[in-house]
């Protein structure tokens, strides 16, 4: 029997488990989901070998050319209280966070202050130029934070809450977040993302990212992005309390993925109808849009912002950086409007040797019924070779 998936034939004989016997590589292919052949750039192909961890194992690990991915089960790290004299952090193991930990994915590095996980990009994780799309990096960096908190043992049972947020009924909000792309990913490959925290003025966190392709082990994704604390029920802004500072201060780490000068700290312009020069209506958030907080998840509003970005620009250009400003809770109620207004950027090699110019465009997604601000945007877009 064959099954054909583009081109890749996959043959199973009647005596599978002879073969199982005789070939090693073969021994977990009952337990295997799936693999696949990735193409690389250049003449050559590139294979990535799939597989499983020893049946002697309780917990099966999938690797790709022997990298842990989207199934790595994490090691034990419950609550993470005080620091040494060596400065390492002290476990302090909990029968609750033991139950937890069991399941979840990644593995801390650096004196544990550093949570690493690796993905593979899936086929719906690309768009239609066969790289993963800055939807897919912006989930990505959500779920190892979320994962993160999980596996620090600090975890409540909220969406990416601590067990004091819980208590007091908080979640985490960000309200700002600036992602810088050196080169997209695509179909196969497999990144290695590293993220850490730190403290941001008085009552605020900042969360950051770097992306590196676990190939070449290049960086080539960095991310910032600060969060605060907002009462689940009231849905207004609180202060962090000291009980959440306790759990999260022993976390915190002083270094930064994006150097403080080209971190873009700028206001952004904010857009009305006369300086938006496009402007796409009727944009209603849908039930799947919405996250565990009973509002629009972060990402979808990436989707909405290129809605009102001229298709050419989406053909013609790659999205390099995009900062967003979030100013407003959107709910499943309301409806919103995308507005866009674009200018050229010259650049160096753009005045040396006549090619088109970058291009920076501000964005605005505001309520269609009272043009209320929910997010403000800035991107900058980069001339495709």
């Amino acid at each position: 029997m064959a099954l054909m998936i583009k081109g890749i034939s996959l043959h199973y004989t009647n005596n599978l488990s002879k073969i199982e016997q005789e070939n090693e590589g073969l021994a977990g292919i009952q337990n295997l989901k799936f693999g696949f052949l990735n193409p690389s750039k250049g003449n050559g192909r590139k294979i990535l070998k799939v597989a499983n961890a020893s049946k002697s194992s309780s917990r099966n690990q999938h690797t790709i050319n022997g990298k842990k991915i989207n199934g790595v089960h994490v090691e034990e790290y419950p609550y993470l209280g005080q620091r040494g004299n060596d400065n390492n952090v002290v476990v302090e193991k909990t029968e609750e966070s033991s139950n937890n930990s069991y399941y979840l994915l990644g593995n801390f590095v650096d004196n544990r202050f550093v949570y690493r996980q690796s993905f593979v990009i899936r086929s719906y994780e690309i768009g239609p130029d066969k790289t993963a799309t800055m939807e897919t990096i912006m989930n990505l960096l959500q779920e190892t934070a979320l994962n993160h908190v999980a596996s620090s043992g600090v975890g409540g049972n909220g969406f990416g809450a601590t067990r004091e947020m819980s208590l007091r009924k908080l979640i985490w909000v960000v309200t700002r977040i600036q992602i810088q792309v050196e080169q997209y990913s695509s179909w196969g490959d497999v990144v290695e993302i590293d993220t850490w925290v730190d403290a941001a003025g008085k009552n605020g966190m900042r969360r950051d990212w770097i992306i590196r392709d676990s190939n070449t082990r290049n960086i080539i994704t960095k991310a910032t992005s600060t969060w605060v604390i907002m009462n689940r029920e009231t849905r207004r802004l609180s202060k962090i309390p000291e009980q959440v500072k306790a759990e999260v201060q022993p976390f915190y780490t002083n270094r930064c993925a994006i150097p403080t000068e080209q971190t873009d700290s700028e206001k952004i312009e904010k857009l009305n109808d006369e300086t938006a020069e496009i402007i796409s209506s009727g944009l209603a958030p849908r039930w799947s849009d919405m996250d565990a907080n009973q509002h629009v998840n972060n990402v979808k509003y990436i989707g909405w912002i290129l809605e009102s970005v001229p298709i050419n620009v989406l053909e013609e250009y790659n999205l390099m950086s995009l900062t967003l400003e979030y100013r407003r809770e959107c709910r499943l109620s309301n409806v919103l409007q995308s507005m866009t207004t674009m200018r050229e950027i010259a650049t160096a090699a753009s005045e040396n040797d006549g090619i088109s110019s970058d291009m920076e465009c501000t964005h605005l997604i505001r309520m269609e019924e009272d043009r209320a601000e929910v997010v403000r945007a800035r991107s900058i877009w980069q001339t495709k070779q």
